[in-house]
């Protein structure tokens, strides 16, 4: 305590300006005496801003100061933009007040935690021991696994405060400026192979990507001028479009054989890759292919040619984990690349003579996370870390370190206690709505060649994981105080997986994403603007951000984002197949389905045109109590609540179900729906996404609206066989559409009979048969 009195009192005799500049440089200023006493003293006792866990290039990791970074840190200062006096004091006070305080913790001294960066550290206060694991392990036993160094939070149980330990030992780990290729990896001889490799293959896509300098003629091109598309069949996506603003580019052809010097993978990846995707290779590929499956092969052969990719045939029954592999191999690879090509430019710069500088080394962008996954549960999530643990995972001899892990398996895995009773759901919904589906969530991974960090604070972080909402309450709105959107400003990858789960959560916080993508921070974020891509300083990094996106359905709002928000130099695929099969076929009972056409003038007047010929020209027909037990589907919640507007005023005798009605509504409206004291139901598409509950009782059906899955026509049809005395009932079921629903309608009947319908220009009354 005599010591820490001494430093303190040493430190108050600083005035303000010299205590700022101590805790900037690691020195007092040359007019004063006391140089080398305080320099010692700063580096046995480094201080922490308010802001060093938002940058790791603020944290002091190396014991010996060299010259050189002094220089760099002088450089940084010019990047900050001039404030008023007052608020530089103020500034200052603020910063004097926080240091004062640290100096009075321990040694580990802890600060409150905060959500704005998703950076709060591991809760438990005593590390647990180390456990081993195989690569191909189950996620639970991946993540069990407690390393011995890890960082620790602590919970206040009086006052309910979760408080974050300053991560000193893991923040300098994983700081690319303070980190050497060298001292990252510990065989040499390995590290200049893969800083070389480059060299080897000057073809490298990632090298081909980013080292392209864009002209001024050709920005504006992509800005004002339509893109050039091309057709391509494929033999396993099928048809391709190919869509470019730039000068024609060479036909992309599927890899026949894979090579592994054909893919550039990093150089872990290039072992552990096979091991990991062994689990679906074993039916499906030919031994001699040890690396891909025919799907997984073709879409990595455009995702590594850096284009923007559409696939709209995601199942999660069937394909769905097989793409999570390969776009969690080309992210990884991606990472695993940059932050080589960092790590080896350090080093080089290090070994240059004070005072030389080169502009050969601008390898890094005006914030650090290049890759954001937008995944919609927290499952999707743990799934992911999953896939990263095993790739960087070499033997069973070498294991990665992964700090927070228990902390991320408690908050990310599923309690089988919580699991609902066993009750009767399709095969689809178990998949999708597998584990922990809370979609509220983000969370920051730091990765080096061996060493993984979990929850690190965004602006320390390659990758980011995080839902469409979780995104959402950082991002904030305008006017709003706390919102941070800076981390977003040199995303090079952004893969948004699931897409079409997220029209049944809310499109709007995917919009909100997509227009903060890529825009220049507000704040410098302690960036050596001598190392910043040229790109990046233009404010032209959304023409050279990838945007991968799967979904499980063709969508005119996610068309719409594919279209309007990608912005890649190279080009964009987008995969564009007919259905082969339609849900019409599905359908088990023998019911006439009759589709009535609506015209409208476009498609902004839609909404109306459907409902005054809803309540004009359909309703009126069901309004004979004869017609009852009648379901009206409605896909939009607006629609929904027009309805029951117009339903309450005419007091028509009709219940109701949507997804945010208690158990207890829900329970009464199905009681009351199968006695027949209600003739309507109005029910909802997202309450049949995410519940699935059968409907007994539906005599009569009308479908507002073509549903947004197409299997679920058949779904909501083949509850009518529910019905005890269904057999002796004549069944109605009619379908609104218009031309603007062509997309739906081709899932639903099929793409020659689609083609049928919308020739016409009259209202079409088509009787078919589920058996046809």
């Amino acid at each position: 305590m005599g010591k820490r009195r001494g430093e303190r009192e040493l430190l108050r005799g600083l005035s303000k300006k010299q205590k700022k500049h101590l805790r900037e440089f690691g020195e007092e200023h040359p007019f004063y005496d006391k140089v080398l006493l305080l320099l010692m003293l700063h580096l046995c006792f480094p201080f922490q801003t308010e802001n060093s866990d938002k940058s790791s290039a603020e944290s002091d990791s190396e014991t010996e100061v060299e010259q050189v970074s002094v220089y760099h840190k002088l450089l940084a200062t010019l990047k900050t933009s001039p404030e008023s006096e007052s608020e530089e004091e103020e500034d200052e006070s603020e910063s004097e007040e926080a240091g004062e305080s640290e100096m009075e913790m321990d040694s580990e001294g802890s600060q409150e935690a905060g959500e704005t960066d998703g950076g709060e550290e591991d809760k438990d206060d005593v590390p647990e021991q180390k456990e081993g694991s195989t690569a191909t392990d189950t996620v639970e036993q991946t993540l069990g696994q407690e390393e011995t160094d890890g960082a620790d939070t602590s919970y206040d149980q009086r006052h309910g405060v979760i408080e974050e330990f300053t991560d000193v030992k893991h923040e300098s780990e994983f700081s690319l400026e303070t980190n050497f290729m060298e001292e990252e990896s510990g065989d040499c001889n390995a590290d200049k192979r893969d800083s070389n490799s480059s060299q080897a293959f000057p073809e490298d896509p990632f090298k081909q990507h980013m080292d392209k300098e864009l002209e001024e003629k050709e920005v504006e091109k992509m800005s004002t001028l339509p893109k050039t598309s091309s057709q391509s069949k494929w033999p396993r996506l099928g048809q391709l479009a190919f869509s470019s603003t730039l000068e024609k580019q060479k036909t992309l052809k599927a890899y026949k054989e894979v090579d592994v010097k054909q893919l550039y993978l990093h150089k872990p990846l290039e072992s552990t890759w096979p091991k990991v995707n062994k689990q679906f290779l074993s039916s499906v590929n030919k031994p001699s292919d040890p690396y891909f499956t025919p799907l997984q092969r073709e879409l990595f052969c455009i995702m590594n040619t850096y284009r923007d990719l559409f696939y709209p045939e995601r199942n999660a029954l069937t394909n769905g984990e097989e793409i999570r592999h390969v776009y969690c191999l080309h992210a990884l690879n991606h990472v695993l690349k940059a932050n080589a090509q960092v790590l080896s430019n350090n080093a080089k710069r290090r070994n240059q003579k004070l005072g030389t500088d080169s502009d050969d080394y601008r390898d890094q962008g005006l914030t650090r996370p290049k890759v954001l996954m937008i995944v919609p549960f927290r499952e999707c999530a743990l799934r992911i870390v999953h896939v990263f643990i095993s790739l960087l995972e070499v033997n069973e001899k070498r294991k990665i370190d992964v700090s927070n892990k228990k902390r991320f398996k408690g908050e990310f895995g599923s309690d089988p206690e919580e699991k609902p009773p066993n009750l009767k759901r399709p095969e689809d919904y178990e998949a999708v709505f597998a584990g922990n589906i809370d979609d509220h969530f983000r969370i920051g991974v730091a990765i080096l060649q061996k060493n993984m960090r979990l929850y690190a604070p965004f602006y320390s972080s390659d990758i980011i994981i995080a839902s469409p909402l979780g995104m959402r309450t950082v991002i904030g709105a305008e006017g709003e105080k706390k919102r941070d959107f800076d981390f977003l400003s040199s995303i090079e990858i952004l893969i948004v997986d699931q897409a079409d789960i997220y029209l049944m959560q809310n499109w709007e916080h995917v919009l909100h994403l997509m227009k903060h993508m890529n825009l220049l921070p507000l704040d410098s974020h302690g960036v050596d603007f001598s190392r910043v891509r040229m790109l990046n300083l233009n404010n032209w990094s959304k023409y050279y951000r990838q945007t991968l996106l799967f979904s499980a359905l063709q969508e005119p709002q996610i068309n719409s984002v594919f279209n309007k928000h990608c912005f890649n130099y190279v080009g964009q695929v987008a995969v564009r197949n007919v259905p082969l099969t339609s849900s019409i076929s599905h359908v088990v009972v023998q019911l006439p389905h009759v589709f009535r056409r609506l015209e409208a003038e476009n498609l902004t007047s839609v909404i109306d045109t459907r409902f005054q010929f809803f309540i004009n020209k359909i309703l009126p027909e069901y309004r004979d109590a004869i017609m009852s037990h009648t379901l009206i589907y409605v896909p939009s919640y607006f629609d929904y609540v027009r309805l029951r507007n117009y339903f309450k005023k005419e007091d028509l005798n009709f219940t109701h179900i949507c997804e945010y009605t208690k158990k207890a509504g829900i329970c009464r409206a199905r009681r009351f729906f199968l006695k027949g004291e209600k003739q309507f139901l109005l029910f909802t598409e997202r309450f049949h996404f995410y519940k699935r509950y059968t409907i007994k009782g539906i005599r009569n059906l009308i479908f507002y609206e073509l549903p947004t899955y197409s299997h679920f026509y058949s779904e909501i049809c083949n509850m009518m066989k529910a019905t005890d005395n269904g057999v002796d009932a004549t069944w109605t079921c009619t379908v609104l559409y218009s031309k603007y629903d062509a997309q739906k309608l081709a899932a639903v009947v099929g793409i020659d009979r689609t083609a049928q319908m919308l020739q016409s220009k009259k209202n079409v009354h088509l009787f078919v048969t589920g058996e046809n």
